[in-house]
C-alpha cells in the first residue's frame, strides 16, 4: 500500500506542479490595479512626435520593404555579445512611438521585469520583460529611422485594420491601393496562423528571431516577445479571420505580458546597478554567455 501511493504521488506531483506554474504566470496583474489605465496610450493627445512617426511607419512599411528586411536579417551578423551589454548599448534610444515615457530603454526594461517580479511570476516571464525590447537595438545596427524598429506592430500584404493608430495614414502608402494586398486576406489564406503572415518588420520581429534558437525560453515567452507591440491584434481584436488554434494560446500569454510593458511605465525609476546581480543570475539561466545579434 505504501509503495502505490508512493507512487500515486509521484504520478500526480509534476502534473499539479503544472497547474500552479500556469495559474501563476497568467494569472490577472496585481501591481496595476490602482493605476488610471486611461493616461496610457492617449493617442489624441499625443505630440507632433509621436504622431509625425505613425505617418511615417505606416507610409514606409510596404511588402516589398518587408521582404527587403527579412533577407537583410539573414545576411548578415550585427554584433556578438551578452545581454546585459546589449541593455547598456540600447540606453541612449528614447523611444520616439511611445506617448508614455522619456525614459532610457534600460529603465523601461528594468521597470516591466520588476513589476512582473512583485507579482510573483516565474523566472523566465521576469527575464522576459527584462529582454522584449532588444530588439531596438536595429536603430543602432543600421536602421533606415525608428518607423522600422519601434511603434505597433501590424499585418502587411492584406487590407490595414482600421484598428491600427491613426489608421487614414494609410492613404500614402502604394499597398492600400494594390489590387491584392488592399484585399482582407490579401497573399494569405484565411485563417494560416500569424505564423505564416508578415507583420511590419521592427524590434519584435527581429528580437524573436534572435533568440528563438539562442535561449531556453518556453514558447510563451517567445510569443510575448513577438506579439507585444501587436495592439491591433491582442487589444482591439482585428486579424482573426488569420488566426489559426495555436495563436488563441498566444493570445492568452501576449495579454498576460502587455499589462506589465505597459502600466509600469508609470513606476519609480530602477537602480541598474543594484538589480544587476538578481538579474545577471537570471540572464544565466535563460541564455548563453554571447549571443549572436
Amino acid at each position: 500500500m505504501v509503495c502505490y501511493l508512493r507512487d500515486l504521488l509521484n504520478a500526480i506531483n509534476p502534473f499539479l506542479v503544472n497547474v500552479l506554474k500556469g495559474k501563476i504566470w497568467n494569472e490577472e496583474s496585481q501591481f496595476d490595479q490602482e493605476k488610471d489605465k486611461t493616461q496610457f496610450r492617449d493617442y489624441d493627445a499625443a505630440c507632433d512626435r509621436v504622431k509625425n512617426f505613425y505617418k511615417e511607419q505606416h507610409e514606409k512599411q510596404t511588402v516589398e520593404f518587408n521582404i527587403k528586411a527579412r533577407v537583410a536579417f539573414k545576411s548578415k551578423q550585427r554584433a556578438r555579445m551578452g545581454i546585459w551589454e546589449a541593455m547598456e548599448m540600447l540606453n541612449t534610444l528614447v523611444d520616439e512611438s511611445d506617448p508614455d515615457t522619456d525614459l532610457s530603454q534600460i529603465e523601461h526594461l528594468l521597470q516591466t521585469a520588476e513589476a512582473i517580479r512583485r507579482d510573483g511570476k516565474p523566472e523566465w516571464m521576469q527575464v522576459t520583460g527584462l529582454v522584449h525590447d532588444l530588439g531596438k537595438l536595429l536603430t543602432i545596427f543600421g536602421s533606415e529611422g525608428q518607423w522600422d524598429v519601434v511603434g505597433d506592430t501590424f499585418v502587411v500584404g492584406c487590407k490595414f485594420s482600421d484598428k491600427i493608430i491613426y489608421p487614414h495614414t494609410f492613404e500614402g502608402n502604394p499597398d492600400s491601393k494594390d489590387a491584392v494586398y488592399s484585399t482582407e486576406h490579401g497573399i494569405y489564406e484565411p485563417h494560416c496562423g500569424l505564423d505564416n503572415v508578415m507583420l511590419s518588420w521592427g524590434h519584435d520581429e527581429y528580437l524573436y528571431h534572435v533568440l528563438k534558437d539562442q535561449s531556453s525560453l518556453p514558447e510563451d515567452a517567445l510569443a510575448m516577445i513577438r506579439y507585444h507591440s501587436f495592439y491591433p491584434w491582442h487589444r482591439e481584436g482585428a486579424y482573426t479571420h488569420l488566426m489559426n488554434e495555436k495563436d488563441h494560446k498566444y493570445l492568452d500569454a501576449v495579454r498576460a505580458f502587455n499589462p506589465y510593458d505597459l502600466y509600469s511605465k508609470s513606476d519609480g525609476s530602477c537602480d541598474p546597478a543594484k538589480l544587476r546581480p538578481y538579474y545577471e543570475g537570471l540572464i544565466a539561466k535563460f541564455f548563453p554567455t554571447v549571443l549572436d545579434w
